[in-house]
């Protein structure tokens, strides 16, 4: 004897993802703000503005090795006709304090000294081989700013400044899988990478959409798979009994089975199961909600480039479009369905906002980068 027949998940209607970004807007907050080591920051966005306590440098420093001198000793020296100075010059290394009343640092071999005495063969101008008190960072004014994500280069700076902690958020995302497969594995990998890469902290389990619904701990959850009408499809059903589906089918290209709701006040994002919608879905509507989470401002880094080709989209849908550049041409790849050949090709997407049917070939677009 059989169970009772149990009816398939079926999308009412796609909504619209303008819809679903106000959603996020309007019912998703950024998490608290924590300590960590200025080390561990990479990808992180911060929570406050990060600055010095005091101008660097203190004084006037060296930025290069050399004599220090007052360039008034050097007026119009040159190897023809050198300057006398007054008295044997201080070395000073790169980074050092210059002494008192000097004002340039003169390169070792402008210096020519024959016994107690030291003549210039090169006029020197005030600040020449010099880093200015100050010049490094100000009193008061912030490095980097509240909703910035930290790059490589932002976190030599603060440590190079003495700057130990700084403060974050880093929202924890519960990254679940709703049964396996291979392809489910494939997106549950780059999820993983692409979470982090955007600030997020990873917790990663395979024991499925319930127990990481029912982790208070965690700041949002993230399930790959189970949002279609397959005969193992029940993400969206199970959000339902134990929260609250918000929308279960979005306006977007590929990805229209993907859904959103919450675990009590914990946003919750259900992604396809086939790579190519889950990661549509996670740079259309994931990506969105890591910002809102942590409390990003900044709009990403995109790049300009002019299409190759006509593209034509459906209107209605939000299409994210693969692409690869080849200097300031933009050839489209794979829209609709994402093949993997396309995928390893790609190294960026466009958007075609719902309202477009495409554009012409030569039209200016916005290359974003992929995970």
């Amino acid at each position: 004897m059989t169970g009772p027949l149990q009816l398939p998940q079926r999308i009412a209607r796609l909504a619209p993802l303008a819809d679903v970004l106000a959603a996020i807007d309007a019912k998703v907050a950024p998490v608290g703000m924590r300590e960590i080591a200025t080390a561990s920051a990479p990808g992180r966005v911060l929570a406050a503005d990060a600055g010095v306590s005091s101008s660097m440098p203190a004084q006037a420093t060296a930025l290069r090795d050399g004599f220090a001198v007052r360039s008034d000793w050097t007026l119009d020296a040159s190897s023809y006709a050198p300057a006398l100075l007054p008295h044997l010059p201080a070395r000073v290394d790169a980074g050092e304090a210059l002494p008192a009343d000097t004002d340039a640092v003169a390169p070792f071999d402008t210096v020519e000294i024959d016994g107690g005495r030291a003549q210039m063969t090169m006029t020197l101008s005030p600040g020449d081989g010099v880093l200015p008190a100050g010049a490094d960072a100000e009193t008061g004014r912030a490095l980097c700013h509240a909703g910035d994500t930290l790059q490589a280069t932002d976190i030599g700076v603060l440590i190079a400044l003495g700057i130990a902690q700084v403060s974050v958020r880093a929202p924890r995302i519960r990254l679940t899988q709703a049964h396996d497969s291979a392809m489910i594995s494939a997106g549950m990998h780059a999820l993983a990478v692409a979470i982090e890469a955007a600030g997020g902290e990873v917790v990663r389990d395979d024991l499925g959409l319930e127990r990481a619904l029912q982790d208070i701990q965690a700041d949002a959850a993230i399930c790959v798979g189970g949002t279609g009408s397959g005969r193992r499809d029940r993400a969206v059903t199970t959000l339902a009994a134990l929260g609250h589906v918000a929308f279960h089918g979005i306006g977007i290209s590929p990805g229209e089975t993907t859904a959103f709701g919450f675990a009590g006040n914990r946003p919750v994002l259900l992604l396809p199961a086939r790579l190519d919608a889950a990661l549509a879905g996670w740079l259309l509507v994931g990506l969105p909600l890591l910002a809102r989470l942590s409390g990003a401002t900044e709009p990403g880094s995109h790049a300009r480039g002019l299409l190759s080709r006509k593209l034509s989209s459906a209107i209605g849908l939000a299409e994210a479009v693969l692409v690869r550049r080849d200097g300031e041409r933009v050839e489209p790849l794979a829209s609709g369905y994402w093949p993997l050949h396309a995928l390893a090709r790609a190294d960026g997407w466009i958007l075609v906002p719902a309202s477009s049917e495409g554009c012409p070939a030569g039209t200016s677009v916005d290359v974003r980068p992929l995970p």
